[in-house]
């Protein structure tokens, strides 16, 4: 029986979906399905899962009429998870070889858990950058600064998604569609957990300022705003719900140098 489905919205990654599958078909644990959403990509995408989904009896290859974001992809792809677990995946990142096995065996062995993630490794064309962190069980205070939970390399208990009703479909939460579901996970009473070694590689360029746009910083501030209120931080959190607002607004060279100090 089929344990895991793998969720993947899909747009516009047609040279990287190969090597992404290709990942997941390189696990050290096989038990699981792919749903595959395209979301109105404009290049040949859907042609490259086609491919896969004809070699291979575990996809679902379904697609969106037109762009719709990844909340709403995502969603789509979690009408046709049928399974115990659920997975995320992007389609320009790698997943490592054991990965699914180390998840699935921490949710089987600690069912107080709902939502199991790990670190990531973050590389570009030059190869790795950086490493990221897991801090083990996450507490209320871990919202404060960001997201605690690493959303593409998480896996967690298909009922929990569906008992918050998925992931929240408005335009003021796009790209922070991953935050925003942590919240309402945690503050229905589920448990997170992060562990300690790294599963999977996001593919992330250095272009940091690039991606300082005025949408993704204010709905940051948004999620913070409404989050620390429904998981019941103190009033006096609201203060960091500005400092992505003040992020946008810093000069380019001071954002960078504190961004490259991080890496």
């Amino acid at each position: 029986m089929t344990r895991i489905s793998v969720l993947m919205g899909i747009y516009n990654c047609a040279p990287t979906l190969a090597e992404a599958l290709d990942s997941l078909y390189a696990q050290t644990y096989q038990n699981f399905k792919i749903i595959l959403c395209d979301d109105g990509s404009k290049d040949n995408t859907y042609a490259v899962a086609k491919e896969y989904a004809d070699k291979h009896d575990n996809i679902v290859l379904v697609k969106n009429e037109k762009n719709m974001g990844l909340n709403y992809t995502l969603n789509h792809c979690l009408e046709y998870a049928d399974t115990e677990y659920i997975a995320r995946m992007d389609g320009d990142d790698i997943s490592l070889p054991t990965r699914f096995e180390k998840e699935i065996n921490f949710l089987d062995e600690h069912p107080e858990y709902a939502v199991v993630s790990a670190p990531m490794i973050y590389f570009d064309e030059n190869g790795d950058y950086r490493i990221g962190r897991g801090q083990g069980e996450i507490r209320k205070n871990d919202f404060i600064h960001g997201s605690p939970i690493c959303h593409a390399p998480c896996m967690a208990r298909t009922a929990t998604f569906k008992a918050v009703g998925g992931y929240s479909v408005d335009k003021k939460l796009l790209r922070l569609e991953d935050y925003h579901l942590w919240f309402k996970i945690f503050a229905a009473g589920y448990k997170l957990y992060m562990l300690n070694e790294p599963l999977y590689k996001m593919r992330d360029d250095r272009n940091a300022v690039a991606r300082r746009n005025w949408m993704n910083r204010r709905n940051e501030a948004y999620v913070k705003h409404i989050g620390y209120v429904m998981i019941g931080l103190p009033w006096w959190t609201q203060i960091y719900a500005i400092v992505p607002i003040i992020k946008y607004l810093m000069p380019n060279f001071v954002y960078n140098y504190f961004h490259y100090r991080k890496r």
